[in-house]
């Protein structure tokens, strides 16, 4: 085959909306064959070895795992909070009415999850700190699934999913933000917010130089991260500063230009690159025993059961109480689909993990619990949406039905 014609049919495959889910999946996979292969020394070694960046006195020293989870991860979360802020001001959360069932389903989807995680880990206080891991979805797993079913789904099931998704991002950085910081740096803090006090001022002035704006967005980096808060916070800091205004009404504001620039980047480099960096888990001596162990049982149970409870019920109560109602051309049985697919934790819940836990078996728990609960709910939530897809066919067919 020509060069250029594999050339334009991987652009077309990258273009394709399931593209960054089955990429995400694909490296999540190698990581696993990876760390079960001969090559398991090189690849622990490789996110062992450390880089360096200094200037002066001054300079920066992690392993290449932690590069990943701090930088690479914050440039994720600036895109995540991109999204958000654009959502919000114009998008599917602009409408009150329209976005209080989503708030509502992601509340829900939280909460339980956490709940039934500390339900498994009550007696053992170290474990606790993991409470928030099943709480977290990830959006381009759980769209990715979704997307796999093309036409089958409504429009509106879909932008149901991504608001619950965003809004439960919006949720995990509350959580980050609140929960997972320790060994405040009360110099770098001040840093940090004199620096976050100047992109304000720039965005009340209304500068839309992009290079501004990611300059200061390093400096606040480099502050938030000697601060003690998690790095990755830096990044929403920034998309939350960016203008969404252009110089004029047909002119893209700063935010769209960012948002625009990163997503290819992001979907199909860092979520991937993170994805292969701490999906990676020995399976040597894997038994029942190992998944039924409390931290993997509690997050693998809460990104399941706690989901499906949390996102139904709200929405149940929500419908019950005239509060909302089912996004136009859905019925229950979608929803539930849509519940299950927000047990895919993946990403945010392994982000998220990293944080929680610091030993070597912790974090393979979490990996284990992760994995587990977000294939099963994965694969059970496309068997729902395809079997309620059916069921409508057939419903059309024969009213009999």
């Amino acid at each position: 085959m020509p060069v250029k014609a594999v050339y334009n049919t991987v652009v077309r495959a990258l273009g394709h909306e399931t593209a960054p889910g089955l990429v995400l999946i694909a490296a999540a996979v190698a990581a696993l064959l990876v760390m079960n292969s001969s090559l398991a020394p090189h690849y622990t070694a490789a996110l062992d070895t450390h880089f360096t960046i200094s200037y002066g006195d001054f300079g920066l020293s992690k392993p290449l795992l932690l590069w990943i989870n701090d930088f690479l991860m914050a440039i994720f979360f600036l895109l995540v909070g991109l999204e958000i802020k654009r959502e919000i001001l114009v998008g599917n959360l602009a409408d009150r009415r329209t976005a209080t069932l989503p708030a509502l389903a992601a509340l829900g989807g939280m909460i339980v999850p956490a709940l039934i995680y500390a339900a498994f880990n009550y007696d053992n206080p170290g474990a606790l700190d993991g409470w928030a891991i099943p709480a977290a979805t990830d959006i381009a797993f759980a769209l990715g699934v979704l997307a796999l079913l093309g036409r089958r789904v409504p429009t509106s099931l879909k932008v149901f999913l991504l608001a619950i998704a965003i809004i439960d991002d919006l949720g995990a950085i509350v959580i980050i933000a609140l929960f997972y910081t320790a060994n405040l740096s009360g110099i770098a803090l001040i840093v940090a917010g004199l620096v976050l006090a100047a992109m304000i001022i720039l965005n009340r002035m209304r500068v839309l130089s992009i290079t501004a704006y990611l300059l200061l967005g390093a400096v606040l980096w480099v502050a938030v991260l000697k601060s003690g808060v998690h790095a990755t916070l830096a990044g929403v800091a920034v998309a939350f500063c960016l203008p969404m205004k252009g110089a004029t009404e047909d002119e893209e504001g700063p935010l769209y230009v960012v948002e625009h620039s990163l997503v290819n980047w992001v979907s199909f480099g860092i979520m991937p690159i993170f994805a292969f960096a701490n999906a990676g888990v020995s399976l040597a001596g894997f038994t029942l025993a190992s998944v039924l162990e409390p931290v993997s049982a509690g997050i693998a149970a809460g990104l399941f059961f706690g989901k499906q409870i949390g996102v139904l019920g709200a929405c149940a109560l929500a419908c019950a109480l005239g509060v909302s109602r089912l996004p136009a051309g859905t019925n229950w049985r979608q929803i539930w689909g849509v519940a299950l697919l927000a047990g895919i934790g993946f990403t945010m819940s392994l982000f998220i993990g990293n944080l929680a836990f610091d030993t070597a078996e912790q974090a393979k728990a979490v990996r284990v619990g992760v994995l587990s609960g977000s294939i099963i709910s994965a694969v059970l939530g496309y068997v729902v949406l395809r079997w309620s897809h059916r069921a409508a066919e057939k419903r059309v067919a024969d009213p009999h039905y």
